[in-house]
């Protein structure tokens, strides 16, 4: 094999790799138009990230995890209380929708992974 088809599989591998670690979240975002209830999407939420956690946990994944959840809390009561963003759903603070901090908090893990996956 030559050196520019082994760099096109490297790349290729390094797209599966981070579609496969963006799998929750995307599930996460599938379901928000299914499950009208904010308590339980929030539950489903978080059992999606324990199993997540449990098939595959890196070095610092709950550093970041904690770092997204409570940095995007503070962001997106920001831009709701300054009428930026409007929420429908508002169970958190009657600002915004409870489940949002867990999906954003695990999307920040899923970025650190990508990055670390890109930097190989």
């Amino acid at each position: 094999m030559n050196t520019k088809n082994t760099k096109h599989m490297t790349i290729q591998n390094k797209i599966i790799q981070i579609f496969f670690n963006a799998i929750p979240v995307i599930l996460m975002i599938a379901l928000i138009p299914l499950v009208k209830n904010d308590y339980l999407l929030t539950l489903i939420d978080f059992l999606i990230i324990i199993i997540s956690f449990i098939v595959k946990y890196q070095s610092k994944d709950y550093l970041f995890f904690v770092f997204g959840f409570i940095i995007m809390i503070a962001s997106e009561y920001l831009f709701v209380s300054t009428g930026v963003e409007i929420f429908v759903r508002n169970t958190l603070f009657g600002l915004m929708p409870l489940w949002l901090p867990f999906l954003w908090a695990y999307a920040f893990v899923v970025m650190k992974r990508s990055v670390i996956i890109l930097d190989k």
